[in-house]
């Protein structure tokens, strides 16, 4: 299997079937992979919708939180039971569109396997609020002053990274959204690769604009802190039995 598609969902029934029949079209003839939706606690019939899809024979997995934990915990749910070696995520609610993988994954598999690569999609043309767009700027401005990860745009849903690179990465609540200063932390290199971006295509966001950047200030100081922390010391040996192996330029162990 070449790729698995984590998709965090929360009360998101009426955009599941579209998203999924996009996915289909834009991969089937194009590589393998499998399809998994995370659902965060809905209660909406998500999940008997995920469910019907999979009996009509679709390449899906159901994984169920028991009750809303946050998206940055169903990506993890995600890619800890994933099968490939390479993740996508996509937001549940179709404004990520499926045909720019295949983009992103000529870029990944063009790429050396050291250092680990994350592409993150850049929205050139937001298709949300005035509001939204207004909190998403201020905050991607912050963001990118203080951190220095050098990423206009780390909300997008739209990313593609080795399943260890991700696994490797200090989890915390809403770290989906500090992906690029937690990579460049561990030595590995960000790719903002532009993308398409839609309108919703059914029902609201089931996160406040405003509860996420008063939250993402204070994880903004928690990841200046790693990042002062950090310690990464390079292995120059590897001894096992009867040979002796150099390692590459990290400590990390990571699948191309």
């Amino acid at each position: 299997m070449d790729l698995s598609i984590v998709i965090p969902v929360r009360d998101e029934r009426a955009n599941v079937a579209p998203l999924v029949a996009e996915i289909r079209a834009a991969l089937d003839a194009f590589l393998s992979y499998e399809i998994l939706y995370v659902d965060d606690g809905s209660r909406d019939g998500t999940a008997e919708e995920i469910r019907r899809l999979l009996r009509e024979g679709a390449p899906l997995r159901l994984l169920r939180h028991a009750s809303s934990c946050g998206q940055s915990a169903a990506i993890r749910t995600g890619v800890k039971r994933a099968r490939a070696a390479w993740i996508a995520t996509l937001d549940g609610d179709g404004q990520n569109d499926p045909a720019d993988i295949p983009l992103l994954w000529r870029l990944a598999c063009g790429s050396p396997p050291h250092p680990p690569l994350l592409l993150t999609g850049e929205r050139e043309k937001r298709r949300d609020t005035w509001t939204k767009r207004q909190a998403s700027k201020i905050a991607n401005s912050v963001r990118r002053r203080l951190l220095g990860d050098g990423t206009r745009d780390t909300g997008c849903g739209l990313k593609l990274f080795p399943r260890a690179l991700f696994l490797d990465l200090p989890y915390f609540d809403h770290m989906h959204r500090f992906l690029p200063a937690l990579v460049l932390r561990a030595g590995g290199v960000v790719r903002s690769v532009p993308v398409n971006h839609r309108p919703r295509g059914e029902g609201i966001s089931k996160y406040g604009t405003f509860d996420r950047l008063w939250i993402g200030i204070i994880d903004l100081f928690g990841v200046m802190w790693l990042q002062r922390r950090a310690s990464f010391p390079v292995l120059l040996e590897e001894e096992t039995r009867g040979k002796a192996a150099l390692s590459c330029r990290s400590t990390i162990a990571l699948e191309p």
